[in-house]
């Protein structure tokens, strides 16, 4: 397949300018080598400083297919079964209303135990990062009951019950990193070594991933990185970029979101996943490993599965599996397709999202055009039969936007979700888009809504399940 490499570069340049990000890094690998790698933008805007595919950047929540995938090592060593329930590494663990044995580690790494999101996580990067001048900082640390930096803190939190489960192991996925977390520490105990060490020595190492760490404040990242390291930028509230060094740091959720990597390292990644496990010829990860994570045993279809770690689904008839991941000064994206190819796009500004990067590099790769888009969901034009049923307010604890209200006006579904107003056009069955208001071309997010008795109990947002609240 001839691929037209100048047309990638013009399309990524171009949604990079339009975006007006600060900067990104871009790797695509595939089975004759790397394919394609380049940096847009600056690592240190002041100081006009520019990105490239061996800055460090966080990867945020793209640390978690790493975690899940340190599982499924210590599994086919018989160090751990994914069966094993979680109170066998926790025993004062409980979740309300669900039997113990239930709680498997394969249910956390699924996003499947039935925990709805939870505080825990914004309360420790509140009590632990340095401050930064921002309201929600400052309420979240002034909410947090203790330091949050402590895994039995946050067993505490989930035994408490001060919430309500979403149903059963397995009956419903949302977004959990409280189980991530709980995972990390699984790791420890079954491996006799902790996390950060079982990731270097069985998967950085192996794949030559010299400029990736697992570290909490960005200390070491800063030591491998030679000053080739990002700046984190955000927006105020004008819109305006602020620069800063500060990293998250959030010490029980370390194998959730605290991995920092270039690039180049995380298409290595990709692309050892996409190839059962091999690197340069060479079986690094045992191919057993590799199916526990992303394997035959999870359905594949246009519509995102989540495995452990990783979302898997159909694009252009080709198994793609990916992860996004999302921090102060961290947005990132990265994934394989079957085949032997690996792609990661990493920014350096928060709360922005790397999926149209990511589009175009699939679309480079399976010979599609560049523009093209792979939402599993889109707006059929028709009306949903039950407005009523879905209106009323819903609430997730974790994460902005939290809140997600539903009414209708002049025979339409809006509502506001976070802090947008939007626009609901109907996709089927009970999935809609939200669309922002002031800029109808906007999508705001993927809503699935959960009906019960003929009302809406709770509507996911992406991956993450937000309750009814108003009865």
């Amino acid at each position: 397949m001839k691929r037209d490499t100048n047309a990638l570069d013009q399309a990524l340049q171009s949604l990079f300018e339009k975006r007006g990000y600060p900067g990104i890094a871009v790797t695509i690998r595939g089975p004759e080598g790397i394919l394609f790698e380049k940096g847009y933008g600056y690592r240190d805007v002041e100081h006009q400083l520019p990105a490239d595919t061996h800055t460090i950047f966080g990867i945020a929540s793209m640390s978690k297919s790493i975690t899940a995938l340190c599982c499924a090592i210590l599994a086919t060593e018989g160090k751990l079964s994914l069966e094993d329930p979680i109170t066998k590494y926790f025993p004062t663990l409980h979740i309300p209303g669900i039997p113990d044995e239930c709680v498997t580690l394969r249910m956390l790494a699924m996003h499947r135990a039935g925990l709805p999101p939870m505080e825990p996580l914004e309360w420790s990067i509140a009590k632990n990062s340095r401050e930064r001048d921002d309201d929600w900082f400052r309420r979240m640390a002034a909410e947090a009951p203790n330091q949050m930096d402590q895994i039995g803190q946050i067993v505490d939190y989930i035994s408490a019950g001060n919430y309500e489960p979403l149903g059963m192991p397995g009956e419903y996925m949302s977004y959990s990193n409280e189980g991530y977390a709980l995972l990390s520490y699984v790791v420890d105990q079954a491996a006799g070594i902790p996390l950060e060490q079982f990731m270097k020595e069985r998967i950085f190492d192996p794949l030559g991933m010299t400029r990736t760490v697992l570290d909490l404040d960005g200390s070491e990242a800063r030591e491998l990185s030679g000053g080739n390291i990002t700046s984190l930028f955000e927006r105020d509230k004008d819109g305006h970029l602020t620069q800063d060094d500060s990293w998250s740091v959030l010490p029980p959720f370390r194998g959730c979101a605290c991995v920092k990597s270039t690039a180049s390292d995380i298409s290595r990644y990709y692309k050892m996943l996409s190839d059962g496990g091999v690197w340069e010829g060479c079986q690094v990860i045992p191919a057993e490993a590799v199916d526990l994570l992303i394997g035959r045993s999870f359905p594949t279809e246009e519509r995102p599965y989540y495995c452990l770690g990783l979302e898997k689904r159909l694009i252009a008839g080709k198994i793609v599996c990916d992860h996004s991941g999302g921090l102060h000064g961290v947005s990132t994206k990265g994934g394989f397709i079957e085949g032997g190819y690996g792609i990661a796009v990493l920014c350096n500004e928060g709360d922005v999202s790397m999926e149209e990067f990511q589009w175009i590099c699939y679309n480079y790769i399976l010979g599609l055009p560049l523009e093209t888009t792979h939402r599993w969901a889109e707006p059929n034009g028709s009306t949903f039969s039950m407005p009523e049923a879905i209106q009323g307010d819903y609430l997730a604890k974790e994460g902005i936007p939290a809140h997600c209200t539903v009414w209708q006006e002049n025979g339409k579904l809006v509502g506001i979700y976070g802090e947008t107003e939007v626009e609901f056009r109907y996709c089927g069955k009970t999935v809609f888009a939200a669309y922002s208001r002031k800029d109808p071309a906007k999508r705001c997010s993927t809503m699935e809504f959960y009906i019960r008795n003929g009302q809406a109990w709770a509507v996911r947002c992406y991956t993450r399940i937000y309750q009814r609240i108003d009865g």
